[in-house]
């Protein structure tokens, strides 16, 4: 059996810095046409971190790595707390494989806001998906299930 560990918010759960959730209809169904094959493992890091629901929202500053919130406080050390409890919980599971949400300053994979907050994307990786992908899990985006999917067939 494939252990995946997801980025809850994808899953529906009420997690995003907002309040809300970045449900994802693609993933669900690829969750669906993967039972019996995979089970799934939802997360959400900067909840596990210790940041409230809704909070703030936070980027990654490009020039130093900080991840900073809109009130300019610094919340690095949640979203590391967070990344840690992540891979606690991958590891629990034997996961293999993350599907975590693109741009986030924790799941981010394929690029993340630069701390500017002015919606500009940069290459690099979120806080849990740095720890992750560093301790051999493959990190994938939510773009990336179709792929994903066909390779697991």
């Amino acid at each position: 059996m494939i252990q995946i560990l997801v980025s809850a918010c994808l899953t529906g759960e009420n997690c995003k810095w907002d309040g809300g959730n970045n449900r994802n209809e693609a993933l669900l169904d690829f969750m669906e046409r993967m039972k019996g094959k995979a089970e799934f493992h939802p997360v959400c890091p900067e909840q596990l971190g210790g940041l409230s629901t809704p909070r703030p929202a936070s980027e990654v500053r490009e020039n130093d790595g900080v991840v900073v919130n809109t009130e300019d406080r610094n919340v690095t050390a949640e979203f590391l707390l967070g990344a840690d409890l992540a891979l606690r919980e991958a590891k629990k599971y034997g996961c293999t494989i993350a599907i975590l949400k693109e741009k986030s300053p924790s799941c981010g994979c394929s690029g993340i806001y630069n701390g500017s907050f002015s919606h500009t994307l940069v290459p690099g990786m979120g806080k849990t998906a740095a720890l992750l992908s560093g301790y051999g899990i493959r990190v994938v985006g939510e773009s990336q299930i179709g792929e994903l999917e066909k390779e697991l067939r």
